[in-house]
């Protein structure tokens, strides 16, 4: 079997607004302009796209498992299904601790061995150094969006998704 080239994307910051605080209420939940758009062009290009993101939310007793779910179903709408599978690891080190939530692999690493995924052909995009750090555990490349970090934090930085998949296409032609 031929393994598969694969786009990992955090959530919240890269998929849809980071709102500085825990976002599980539907009413909340924005997609970030431009997204559908990248999604559709990186699916043309061959990559499966999936979501690993840490919802700490749901250890602390914010909200529940359900919230997490339909906010994903309204992604999900919002971006045609594009995306082949969605990881959450809801734990919190102070509530439970575990190996899926990053800046730990093991998200990434479950969906690997899953989808027959090759790392030297995928990516990590991701708002935060954590993102970053996890897919290094697991031979991926990355790139950091937003401005939560200064210029030269990591080698591939730009301003949004639609950015980041302009600079994956163009090192992978």
């Amino acid at each position: 079997m031929q393994k598969q080239k694969c786009i990992f994307l955090d959530r919240d910051g890269v998929l849809n607004r980071e709102r500085g605080d825990y976002t599980y209420k539907l009413d909340d939940f924005e997609v970030l302009p431009r997204v559908p758009e990248a999604l559709r062009l990186l699916k043309k290009n061959g990559y499966l796209l999936i979501v690993v993101t840490n919802q700490a939310g749901i250890a602390k007793g914010l909200y529940k498992k359900d919230d997490v779910l339909a906010c994903h179903g309204k992604l999900q709408d919002a971006c045609s299904s594009l995306l082949d599978a969605i990881y959450f690891a809801p734990n919190h080190p102070n509530f439970s601790a575990s190996l899926a939530r990053k800046p730990d692999s093991l998200m990434l690493e479950k969906a690997m061995a899953k989808y027959n995924i090759d790392p030297a052909a995928s990516w990590m995009v991701g708002d935060s150094v954590r993102d970053i750090e996890a897919a290094a555990k697991v031979g991926v490349r990355s790139v950091l969006v937003g401005d939560k970090y200064g210029p030269g934090t990591h080698t591939n930085q730009v301003q949004d998704l639609w950015e980041a998949t302009q600079l994956i296409l163009a090192q992978n032609t």
